[in-house]
Order: structure tokens, then sequence, then C-alpha cells
């Protein structure tokens, strides 16, 4: 096994909440988000054409809030405090069936794509995507989207505790915290994946093809 070759066979590009509600949300999102969807779209091109699995983990919870975590905390997502009595803190951002889950349109789903509905940070945690993997002798993922610290760090969490060889796409993820998205890629992410650039990913990559 060569840490700078992929098996495109054994490969699954996992694209992490690349939703219109997150990415399209406002001017200022979106062009945090520009240089982290070219590079998701230059993997993915490249995945197909070797012939690596593409899969899309998807927030797609219920209306009101039905499956949201109900979890006593301080601060929502982004540090700002809230009222652990009040309901409306604990709905999600992204509700099911709303244009905001739409997956953006570079990276739109086409056949022979996984898709994986998730209500939980991780894409692993209550999902079929192990089994999927498994079923299909995957045992690699590349990351990529957003947040960093947030679905990126729990699905790679999980993966890691599954025993999944990870790959982490540096700058092909993001997060409204850039310096706890640094960190992690710096102090975090090296304990238990490969982090790597796009540019060095799409070479394992075509090493491989």
């Amino acid at each position: 096994m060569s840490a700078e070759r992929l098996d495109p066979a054994r490969t699954c590009l996992l694209l992490f909440d690349f939703l219109e509600g997150h990415v399209n949300r406002d001017p200022g999102t979106r062009k945090r988000y520009n240089h982290v969807v070219a590079n998701a779209e230059a993997m993915i091109n490249a995945a197909r054409r070797v012939g690596a699995l593409v899969a899309h983990g998807h927030a797609d919870h219920a209306p009101g809030g039905l499956t949201a975590a109900r979890t006593l905390r301080d601060t929502d997502n982004r540090l700002r405090p809230i009222d652990p009595d009040d309901a409306g803190s604990h709905r999600p951002v992204i509700e099911a069936g709303t244009p905001e889950a739409r997956i953006i349109r570079e990276l739109s789903p086409e056949d022979g794509d996984l898709m994986v509905p998730k209500h939980r940070w991780s894409a692993f945690h209550g999902t079929f995507l192990d089994t999927a993997l498994r079923a299909r002798a995957v045992d690699t993922l590349i990351l990529s989207g957003g947040s960093t610290d947030v679905g990126i760090a729990s699905t790679a969490f999980a993966g890691r505790d599954l025993g999944y060889n990870l790959v982490i796409a540096s700058d092909a993820c993001t997060s409204p915290e850039m310096d706890n998205h640094t960190q992690f890629m710096k102090r975090v992410f090296p304990r238990m994946a490969r982090v790597r650039t796009t540019a060095q990913i799409l070479q394992m990559l075509e090493e491989a093809g």
C-alpha cells in the first residue's frame, strides 16, 4: 500500500453537504466556497473518470425539527449563546424537500453516485454508508465539504473508528471559522488521515487510474 496512490476500485469520494442553503446562503458564504467548489468539481470529475465511487452526504432533516438532536449545549454552531429551553434552537438550518436542501448545480449527482441522507453531523451515524462501502470493498474515503470542524470532523472520527483509510482534501473543505479549519488540518486530522491538497489527490487518482 502506497501513501501517495489510490486504488479507484477501493476508493470513495464523499462530498459533504454541498447544499444550496449552505453554499449559496449569501454572497460572503459563496465567496468563501468558490475555490472549495472548484476543487470538489475537479475531484468528482477525476473520480468518475477513473471509476472511483462518488457519494453525496446530505442533510435530510424532517420538517419542524422532528429528527433534530436535542442535546444541551452552550451555543449554536456559530458560537452564539442559546437558550436551552427555546425549542427553536434545535431546529436544523436546512429541512428536507426545500430548495435549500438541493445539492448545488456544479456537483449534481449522476447515475451511479451514492446518495446518503443523514440526520446528524456524521455521514455514518444512522445511515447505510458503512454497509454500502463494505459491499463494494471500499476501504478508503476522500472527504470534501463543510463544515471542517462539524460534519467533516464528525465523519472523519467515525470513519477512523470504523477502520477506513481517510484522505482529507485540505483546500476542498471549509468552515465559517477558518481558524478552526486550519487547526484541524494541521493538528487533528494528520493523526487519523492523510491531509492532501486537491492537486495531490488528483495525482494520486490519475496515477492509479
